[in-house]
């Protein structure tokens, strides 16, 4: 670590130790997104970038303070904990010389699972996250603005941190910023996954939505890429579906029927018009569906626990990017390669029950909490997002965070409102004052610019 470094990781862990329970998450997110992974330690073969030393005094901090579960372990928290098991045992099948094998699968695990129940334990209900939201606001503002100046520059100022390039990477002639993150692609994704959570506190913080919607949407155009401009219109599309909410269920089965159609009308499978999609230039879309293609024509391979080799699922690829794999431009299949089908299955079914948590908190919240009801429908929206981008992309650095960020806030909330028998009574003591579309009070439509419900200035 360079002493600049150093001295942000000192603060932020300082900070992350002292502060109250609901602002610890704020410095761990600071961290993730103001330093690029190239800036840690190494102890032998185990890595420790910045963002994973936090963790760790995180796990301090809530060891030493006693900081537990508000509750009992919900169905996510046990399906997280089983992929956890799984993946470790599946990665006993996988050799370390190539670049997997069980230490390489528990430092995912860590990341991954450590971060989903820290957040379990700092922020349990949504009036924790609306503060870390606007201080999320801020740390993305600086973020946006070195991506803008990449744009006109080339050059990438945190490349100073090492693992980010100096020089922009450029596409069909448009320079493609990516910030402190390992792809133009992930910061771009960053952003747009990001604009939700902001659209959920219109109503309680104003202005920090507003600077944080026109930060992600400023992220989104730096990173000139197709994946973040279609992660964007998944969450846009997803949040103006709360005022026709009702058709979710029908949604569903429309999805399905319109997909067996397509098979049988279209020549090749309908995960092809996927290489149809190009919204900025140049972009790589039939290799994610051909990718689709050849993890189903190998299934033999990977189904049990995973598999060391797909370099020959796509030989065309050109210059390798390892010697044993080709480029897995998909976060499913991702855990498909490194822990079989259970393992892919078992993340699947989290965000699947994530979103169907959603639909049931928003009903206990609708007639109490209408300002809350809307703010779980935009981390919803925020994790649909986030799985219409999986297909597409595979998050391999920090950007994970904000997908288990998601997660967790809507595990939380699943936790303190339908499993919690206290949650009722407390709510039925507050006065929220929102107004629906056609201003008759109670039932929580999109926010309003009047008078916030509580504000929260940090």
């Amino acid at each position: 670590m360079n002493p600049f470094s150093l001295l942000l990781f000192l603060v932020l862990a300082s900070f992350l130790w002292t502060v109250e329970r609901k602002w610890a998450l704020a410095p761990f997110l600071a961290g993730c997104c103001l330093m690029t992974a190239g800036q840690g330690i190494d102890l032998g073969p185990i890595s420790l970038p910045m963002y994973r030393m936090l963790l760790l005094v995180g796990f301090f901090r809530a060891i030493v303070k006693k900081e537990g579960l508000d509750g009992p372990l919900n169905t996510i928290d046990k399906l997280m904990i089983c992929w956890a098991l799984w993946y470790l045992f599946a990665s006993f099948f996988h050799d370390p010389d190539l670049g997997s094998g069980p230490t390489y699968v528990s430092g995912q695990i860590f990341n991954q699972l450590g971060f989903y129940f820290l957040v379990r334990i700092w922020c349990r209900d949504l009036d924790d996250m609306v503060g870390i939201i606007s201080i999320l606001a801020l740390i993305l503002v600086p973020i946006a603005a070195e991506m803008l100046q990449e744009k006109v520059t080339g050059k990438n100022l945190f490349s100073f941190f090492g693992r980010v390039p100096e020089n922009v990477l450029i596409r069909e002639g448009k320079l493609r910023a990516q910030g402190p993150f390992l792809h133009p692609i992930l910061a771009g994704t960053v952003g747009a996954t990001c604009i939700p959570l902001f659209v959920g506190i219109l109503n309680i913080n104003r202005k920090r939505a507003m600077i944080g919607i026109a930060a992600g949407m400023f992220m989104v155009f730096a990173s000139a890429s197709s994946g973040p401009v279609m992660s964007l219109m998944a969450a846009v599309g997803a949040l103006l579906i709360w005022k026709i909410r009702g058709i979710t269920r029908y949604a569903r089965s429309g999805f399905v029927i319109t997909y067996l159609i397509l098979m049988m009308v279209m020549n090749k499978a309908p995960y092809y018009l996927i290489s149809k999609i190009d919204l900025s230039g140049g972009s790589t879309g039939w290799h994610r569906s051909f990718l689709i293609d050849q993890t189903l024509a190998y299934f033999s391979e990977w189904w049990l626990f995973g598999t060391d080799h797909t370099r020959h699922w796509m030989p065309y690829q050109g210059v390798a990017m390892s010697p044993t794999h080709t480029d897995i431009t998909n976060y499913y299949i991702g855990f498909a390669v490194g822990g079989g089908l259970l393992a892919m299955l078992l993340i699947i079914t989290v965000f699947l029950k994530g979103l169907t948590w959603v639909g049931k908190v928003m009903d206990e919240l609708l007639e109490r909490r209408p300002d809350h009801a809307f703010m779980i429908w935009c981390f919803g929206s925020a994790l649909f997002s986030h799985m219409v981008t999986g297909i597409s992309v595979a998050y391999f650095d920090q950007s994970a965070v904000f997908v288990w960020l998601t997660v967790a806030v809507i595990s939380s909330m699943y936790s303190a409102t339908v499993l919690s028998e206290d949650y009722g009574s407390e709510l039925d003591e507050e006065s929220t004052g929102v107004e629906d579309f056609d201003g008759r009070p109670g039932r929580g439509g999109w926010p309003h610019a009047g008078e916030p419900v509580k504000t929260h200035e940090i």
